[in-house]
């Protein structure tokens, strides 16, 4: 996998007409679709002034977690943290909701717009420690590239 073509590709999606809301859903099913360990792909972003995160745009199977209370599970803690968080085996996680028993691990990188924490790209994998720092590094492109949207 290049994650040169990759960053390409989704400098494309981001460059294209499409709205917001298209573009940041071309990403989802781009990443899922592009990236074999990426099983699901979804936004989470502050729910206006509340302590919590809310769904947005996301690519495979639905979830109950369309809110998530800052603190709660990974996405909860960074929104807190402000830092990447990466969890190769969920099990091995105290504070971790469950998305389903096939998710076996879940990254997870912060949206900044003006220094504030406004978001974040969640990914889940049914493979055990498949996450590299390649995997951070074309996250944290696919963040930067959604702050200039928001």
């Amino acid at each position: 996998m290049n994650f040169d073509n990759l960053k390409a590709k989704a400098d494309d999606i981001f460059n294209s007409s499409s709205s917001k809301g298209e573009k940041l859903q071309a990403i989802c099913d781009y990443l899922k679709e592009e990236v074999s360990y990426y099983d699901w792909v979804g936004f989470y972003f502050k729910n206006g002034d509340k302590e919590e995160l809310k769904l947005a745009e996301f690519a495979g199977e639905p979830t109950e977690h369309t809110i998530i209370p800052f603190g709660k599970g990974i996405c909860g803690q960074v929104a807190i943290s402000n830092e990447n968080f990466v969890v190769q085996d969920v099990s091995e996680q105290d504070n971790y909701i469950s998305c389903g028993w096939k998710v076996k691990s879940e990254i997870v990188i912060p949206i900044f717009v003006n220094g504030e924490n406004v978001g974040q790209i969640d990914i889940d994998s049914h493979t055990v420690n498949p996450f590299s720092e390649k995997d951070e590094e074309l996250l944290e492109f696919i963040c930067e590239k959604v702050s200039y949207l928001l």
